[in-house]
């Protein structure tokens, strides 16, 4: 169904009334995957810039061909079209106000390797990493590599001529084109007729693209005119890299490919600040050059600042040498290793680090990686893109960074570089006084690129050195470059686009810089139940913690954010995805708030898993988010609740109740026609298992407590009304260890369910109720564990934002560590370990997998989630994603490891590995004690 469209203003966009027409015309060309809904236009309304733009129309083509029908439609229709890959963009480059093409949905193949010429012939939707993963058999890989590369796309690269951070031995991305299968704007004429044209343009200004363009290798703003020079080979495929879609859609890509080096050695070099850090290049570059055998790939500036922010989110980090600053210099080549000495000696450095391990060498990597999103967080307020790739010749890198540091001093700003401080690229994210309902709020943001723009000029530096100029360059293009520079861009963009609807507002004729600016949108008046104390209560800034970097739309993890993503691959099953729809619901872009269908949409197949909480790199928490749209939807607005959230939402109630005479209940719901009719009424999926009660629960069958033990069990209602095993095998091991342990015979149950169902009241109640009942048992002194991860991590989250208090109970495997056990021999055990999404990111299951190790076992960790998810695998609706999401890591791994023992802790996984594998499973506690009786 058409819908009417918000068209900001300044865009050139169709007006609303041709929406339909748009749609009709794409359909009756042959476009099949064609969106005007409202929840896809919010999920394309913005990228990972600080720009959000309603489109008309989002179009998903499945063939190459499809972009000629869209060119065609917007022709007649006279409406502009954006280019999208991945939505990284960082400039504002993948938003636009008419068609936006999303090439990764579907155009994402590899068309051919070919090892003997070193080439891959790709669709622009193809994501690098894949690329990466199709050429290494051969020993080969696609040269750059930005820090986005699991997700990013070919066609996104060529667009913006992304480097990344071993562009430094590898070349940028149009170093690396080889050739552009490329659609040029309505009016345009033919290739050949394009190439003429643009002979024309630049032979009458050959002295001036000379000296003007390609003056050092990251000047990457406006269009990059000189290899359209005679002497350049008139390429119009290179000419077409960096041009953000403004100039011809990419139909395919041919690439060159590079022999991947075997052992790349690491120095890490630290200095007193990043200005100093700045300094030591040139000395580096010097040192490296002319070696025959041995070369530096990369040269990488990283702030103190964003690792301690890893270090506070308790995760491990690689010994580092001294220093507030650090440069990472990757080496390659036979000669590499003693090339390190030689590196060491010119660095200037307070201290060194050779790191000899690959794993500690990957996880400092994975750091810089997340650069964009960990910096977006390391400051007291969020700091934004906007200056963020600015780029000088290497040599003046020290002096460019503290001018730059004096001018946000003067502008009161604060910001974290880092870089690619061989090329001279610094990324900085700037805490730009952005005010929701203010526009005002954003003449600083204006005042301060504008300031930066012009000492850039001094330093001879680029506005954009990868990332593009977008919306929020393009304006000050005028600072850099002189009139007969933009003549020319404009009579290139003239040839290429004679009609102007190739993502127009970007390079010629731009839109205002501090035009549609996301962060000064107002937000509609909501009060949250949970507290969002990282946020300061407001839900508006926790839903606008994402910044678009998308991470969670990798197609590929080694995490647990997105599974649901990862069996969709659709947008709006992204974290990311549904956070855009979330700020649109606080902002007033979707009429129903938080109760918009667009909303419901979004979050229905959110698993509430929390693996985003650990693993997006801003700390979006989509569960919570989740818990509170529900509570607001229903508890707010008055929306009627579906059954399954009064079923399955109140699981513990129901299980109480039933414990009394649960043999009973097993029995009756194993007969057909019950359990039918039971999973009917409770909303569950036909093709679910309904879960045993067990017969005697843990907090009656457990010993007695008499005096006091040395270790507390809680009793969570799912260790204690299904899975007693967990707490009895608990106390077993534990006693075979001269411990005494005791169930905590209280009844305290921490409400998961109905969190999880945004039933937060009623959460809220209870859990102030089992905080004051643990509450003594934690005071003691004496330890208190769980057992289940899902409750414990509720514990240690949900109680703070419930109640502001967290009871400091630990995991097994914390008692077991911090008593330090003796443990089981496991010698020769092959385990195959699923943690429970919450284990993952809430409570860490660090000390799980070391003890395993230390006891013997060979373990493999399975990542990703299981796909149960509590209540979400269970519903109507949900059983064949579920399936899907078991089988992106879960099945496979169990597959391939037939004998292995299966441990999973978490109650949804035991249950999805019983309905899906019928393999036997345990917990941590039921393998220790196994092995000591």
């Amino acid at each position: 169904m058409s819908s009417t469209v918000e068209t900001p203003a300044g865009t050139g966009a169709a007006g609303a009334s041709d929406t339909a027409d748009v749609v009709a015309e794409l359909r009756a060309r042959g476009v099949s995957d064609v969106d005007d809904s409202p929840l896809a236009r919010a999920l394309y309304s913005t990228d990972a810039s600080l720009y959000r733009i309603l489109p008309q129309v989002v179009v998903r083509p499945r063939e190459a061909d499809e972009l000629d029908a869209v060119l065609d439609a917007a022709r007649v229709t006279q409406t502009p079209i954006t280019m999208r890959g991945a939505g990284t963009s960082i400039a504002g480059n993948a938003v636009g106000p008419g068609i936006v093409v999303d090439t990764r949905r579907h155009l994402d193949r590899v068309l051919e390797i070919d090892p003997e010429a070193r080439t891959a012939r790709v669709q622009p939707g193809v994501v690098h990493a894949d690329l990466q993963r199709a050429a290494a058999p051969h020993g080969l890989r696609f040269g750059p590599d930005p820090s986005t590369h699991p997700r990013c796309t070919i066609g996104g690269m060529i667009g913006n001529n992304a480097c990344g951070s071993r562009a430094l031995g590898y070349g940028r991305t149009v170093d690396n084109v080889v050739a552009l299968d490329a659609a040029f704007g309505p009016g345009a004429g033919s290739r050949a007729d394009v190439e003429a044209g643009l002979a024309r343009v630049v032979d009458g200004h050959l002295g001036h693209v000379r000296t003007t363009f390609g003056r050092f290798g990251r000047q990457v703003s406006g269009y990059s005119l000189e290899h359209l020079l005679p002497e350049r080979g008139r390429s119009l495929d290179r000419l077409l890299a960096g041009s953000e879609g403004t100039l011809a859609l990419i139909r395919e890509a041919t690439v060159r490919l590079v022999e991947d080096p075997a052992d790349p050695q690491l120095v890490v070099l630290g200095y007193p600040s990043m200005i100093e850090a700045a300094d030591a290049v040139p000395a580096l570059l010097a040192a490296t050059v002319g070696q025959e055998d041995a070369a530096m790939t990369a040269c990488e500036g990283l702030d103190a600042r964003i690792v301690e922010l890893v270090r506070a989110k308790g995760n491990a980090v690689p010994d580092l040498p001294p220093g507030a600053g650090w440069l990472f210099v990757e080496l390659v080549g036979p000669d590499a290793r003693a090339l390190v000495g030689r590196v060491v000696a010119e660095s200037g450095a307070l201290g060194h680090r050779h790191v000899g391990s690959a794993a500690e060498a990957t996880a400092l990597w994975r750091i810089r990686e997340d650069g964009a999103g960990l910096a977006a967080r390391s400051l007291k307020t969020p700091a934004y893109s906007g200056w963020e790739d600015a780029a000088v010749p290497p040599e003046r890198l020290g002096a460019w960074l503290r001018d730059f540091d004096g001018l946000l001093r003067d502008h009161d700003l604060d910001g974290v570089p880092y870089g690619h401080f061989a090329d001279g690229c610094v990324h900085v994210r700037i805490d730009f006084p952005f005010a929701p309902g203010d526009a005002g709020s954003s003449r600083v943001f204006r005042d301060f690129l504008t300031a930066c723009a012009l000492k850039l000029r001094e330093h001879g530096g680029s506005l954009s050195g990868e990332h593009g100029d977008g919306r929020a360059r393009s304006e000050l293009m005028p600072l850099m470059y002189d009139a007969e520079s933009l003549r020319l861009f404009a009579a290139v963009k003239a040839v290429c686009d004679p009609t102007n609807l190739l993502n127009p507002g970007n390079i010629v004729d731009p839109d205002p810089l501090d035009e549609a600016l996301r962060p000064v949108r107002e937000r509609l008046p909501i009060t949250p139940l949970l507290r969002l104390p990282h946020d300061g209560g407001s839900l508006g800034d926790a839903v606008h913690r994402c910044t678009g970097v998308g991470k969670c739309v990798a197609p590929r993890t080694t995490g647990v954010m997105c599974p649901s993503y990862l069996a969709t691959h659709e947008e709006k099953d992204s974290t990311r995805g549904r956070a855009r729809v979330l700020q649109e619901a606080v902002t007033g872009g979707l009429p129903g708030g938080l109760a918009d269908p667009a909303v419901t949409d979004a979050l229905d197949l959110c698993l509430a898993c929390k693996g985003c909480a650990s693993d997006c790199p801003t700390g979006v928490d989509m569960a919570t988010y989740k818990a509170e749209a529900l509570h607001q939807k229903h508890d707010v607005q008055g929306v009627r609740r579906p059954r399954s959230h009064h079923l399955l939402g109140r699981l513990p109630r129901w299980a109480d109740l039933a414990a009394p005479v649960a043999p009973l209940a097993n029995a009756l719901t194993r007969l057909g026609p019950v359990a039918r009719i039971a999973r009917a009424t409770a909303g569950i999926d036909q093709r679910r298992s309904i879960p045993a009660f067990a017969r005697r629960t843990l907090r009656r069958s457990a010993p007695p407590v008499t005096g006091t033990p040395d270790v507390w069990i809680w009793a969570d209602s799912f260790s204690d009304h299904f899975f007693p095993g967990n707490g009895h095998a608990a106390i077993e091991f534990l006693e075979a260890r001269g411990l005494t342990a005791r169930v905590v015979p209280a009844d305290a149950c921490c409400g998961l369910t109905l969190i999880s169902t945004g039933q937060l009241d009623a959460a809220r109640t209870l859990m102030r109720r089992t905080v004051e009942r643990l509450r003594p048992y934690v005071a003691s002194g004496v330890p208190v564990i769980g057992l289940e991860p899902s409750c414990l991590a509720t514990l240690r989250s949900d109680a703070e934002e419930l109640v502001g208090e967290m009871p400091d109970v630990l995991t097994f495997a914390e008692l077991v560590t911090r008593l330090d056990l003796e443990l089981p021999d496991l010698t020769g055990v092959e385990v195959v370990a699923q943690p429970h999404c919450h284990h993952h990111a809430v409570l860490g299951w660090a000390a799980d997998q070391a003890l395993l190790e230390k006891a013997g076992a060979t373990v493999t960790r399975v990542a990703g989630c299981c796909g149960l998810a509590g209540n979400f695998g269970m519903e109507q609706g949900h059983y064949d994603v579920s399936v899907a999401v078991a089988e992106t890591h879960l099945l496979p791994a169990v597959r391939s490891h037939p004998d292995a023992v299966v441990l999973a802790d978490g109650m949804s996984c035991r249950v999805q590995l019983d309905d899906l594998a019928d393999v036997p499973t345990l917990h941590l506690a039921e393998l220790f004690a196994s092995r000591v009786r």
